[in-house]
């Protein structure tokens, strides 16, 4: 996961997968098959803009096309690849916690998220 840029979040036994967040943790920007995998959950823990981190890929097509995910992961650019991995680098305070005999790390991790 480290050295992709892309890494595919299919669809699995439950909407919550861990997947995502061991992808996000790589600093690799998941593809999204279902809306439902990240979308319509963890409002408070990655950014309402979905394509600022993520890639969507309708898993039916679009445009009444199968998609290619080769082809479509191809049709980003360098420079647009390179920002959404910044966002997701800077999602990775949000969604990983601190040892709690840790104090005064400098971010809000995932419990502070959820508190707050």
């Amino acid at each position: 996961m480290m050295e992709s840029n892309f890494c595919l979040q299919a669809p699995g036994d439950s909407f919550t997968r861990r997947s995502t967040f061991d992808t996000i943790v790589a600093g690799c920007i998941p593809v999204f098959f279902s809306v439902h995998k990240a979308y319509s959950q963890y409002g408070w823990y990655l950014p309402e803009e979905k394509n600022m981190y993520s890639v969507y890929i309708e898993e039916g097509g679009v445009n009444n096309k199968r998609n290619m995910i080769e082809e479509v992961l191809m049709g980003i650019s360098s420079e647009v690849v390179e920002k959404m991995r910044e966002v997701v680098i800077g999602l990775i305070p949000k969604i990983s916690y601190v040892h709690p005999n840790v104090s005064n790390v400098g971010f809000s991790d995932a419990v502070d998220v959820a508190l707050q």
